[in-house]
């Protein structure tokens, strides 16, 4: 079959079950993600052979070592997957919920209620857990998915699904609602871009900037997701040493391969001379490499010295650009210029620095005294999470339940014309 009738068959099926999904009670749904749990901890040793598949054609493929590490299914994953769908039965259906509602002075009642998105695409690398945790998201929150997953999961994504969609029907629930494009080539991927619109409502692409820049060029979707995540510090000029140090370490080095790690770290002149070497000798001692400014390389002689370039650079490694600001305004300044709506953080006690910061940087995760590395859906309480969005349009941040949700207004009358 052609990839243009295979695809499309994929997206009028999808149509048809967004049509019914619409329909379930949050008692139904609920049964149908605590039979899933039940079909995964029944299939575990044939998720995992399937997974062990997968990372032996990966080796022979000679694909990278840290997709590979990324698509590992083992025990402790397994029951990741299984938390996450727990954390989601717990959370109320995100649908038909009253927003606002406004009796007007001619009579009329104007609500405004959640209702789903239609159906999402979701094209991924790695991480066979996505498929999981976004058929559960899409199903609960009554969208429909088709997946497009990476070839270094395959056999894992295939699983995975069919577990999933042998429950809806079991459940008497059109199967449909979840779809895995089950081809591997990547025309399949640039036509659900470019000649999908009929179908599906919006795209969201989870992997690495190179799959994010061609998603967000080909498609005549709209795009949740984000590109780059260039997230920075700010240690400020009444900022906690010792709480600078331990947040400054963990945003950097506890997962450097993450979005929410952070890139750069921008440092208040008047704190120089006690922050900076207890900051940069921490994180150089660990593996991380200094890229800093003249002020920065004059007190740290190891610091390479930073290039324009170095500060629009998402490393994803262990590696930190680090710049001395003469005030607040020019750390905000700088994150505007450079930074890419992701996550950024404050380190200060002083309340005043910290309000101005979270209500003038626009970046779609603001924070005060923590870490970047909790830009996460999961941490943020929602479940799991499809992705995070920096757009400055509706969703942003991580994407969860709520986030799958769009609204529409009912208007209710007694016979009101307008005049």
């Amino acid at each position: 079959m052609k990839k243009n009738n295979y695809l499309e068959q994929l997206g009028k099926k999808a149509v048809v079950a967004s049509n019914t999904i619409v329909h379930l009670t949050e008692i139904r749904k609920n049964k149908a993600l605590k039979d899933y749990i039940g079909e995964i901890k029944k299939n575990k040793k044939a998720i995992l052979k399937a997974n062990e598949l997968d990372i032996k054609n990966a080796k022979i493929k000679k694909i990278k070592a840290n997709i590979i590490e990324r698509s590992i299914l083992n025990n402790d994953r397994i029951e990741s997957i299984i938390q996450s769908i727990k954390e989601i039965i717990k959370l109320k259906d995100p649908t038909n919920k009253i927003i606002s509602s406004t009796k007007r002075p001619n009579g009329l009642v104007i609500q405004k209620i959640t209702m789903p998105i239609g159906v999402i695409g979701v094209i991924y690398e790695a991480r066979p857990n996505v498929t999981a945790d976004v058929s559960i998201l899409c199903f609960k929150s009554g969208n429909c998915a088709i997946l497009r997953g990476g070839t270094e999961a395959f056999y894992s994504n295939t699983i995975l699904c069919n577990l999933f969609r042998k429950i809806l029907k079991k459940n008497k629930i059109n199967p449909d609602c979840i779809q895995l494009i089950n081809k591997t080539n990547r025309d399949y991927v640039d036509y659900l871009l470019s000649n999908m619109r009929s179908y599906i409502d919006v795209i969201v692409p989870r992997g690495g900037k190179s799959l994010v820049k061609k998603v967000l060029d080909l498609s005549k979707v709209p795009v949740i997701g984000h590109l780059e995540g260039l997230c920075h510090i700010y240690v400020d000029a009444k900022a906690s040493l010792e709480m600078s140090r331990k947040v400054v370490f963990n945003a950097k080095l506890r997962r450097t391969s993450i979005c929410g790690a952070v890139e750069t770290l921008l440092i208040h002149k008047k704190v120089v001379g006690t922050h900076l070497l207890p900051i940069l000798n921490l994180l150089h001692k660990s593996g991380c490499k200094i890229i800093g400014d003249k002020m920065v390389k004059k007190h740290f002689a190891k610091a390479s010295l930073a290039k324009e370039v170095d500060w629009k650079t998402e490393y994803l490694d262990s590696i930190i650009s680090v710049k001395v600001v003469d005030s607040i305004d020019e750390a905000i300044s700088h994150i505007h210029k450079y930074g890419t709506n992701h996550t950024e953080s404050i380190i200060t006690n002083s309340k005043q620095s910290a309000q101005k910061f979270l209500n003038e940087v626009t970046s779609s995760i603001v924070m005060h005294n923590t870490s970047t590395q909790f830009a996460d859906g999961y941490e943020f309480g929602l479940g799991a999470e499809v992705g995070i969005s920096t757009n400055k349009l509706h969703p942003r941040g991580p994407v969860g339940l709520e986030q799958l949700t769009s609204y529409k207004y009912i208007v209710k009358g007694k016979g009101q014309i307008r005049a």
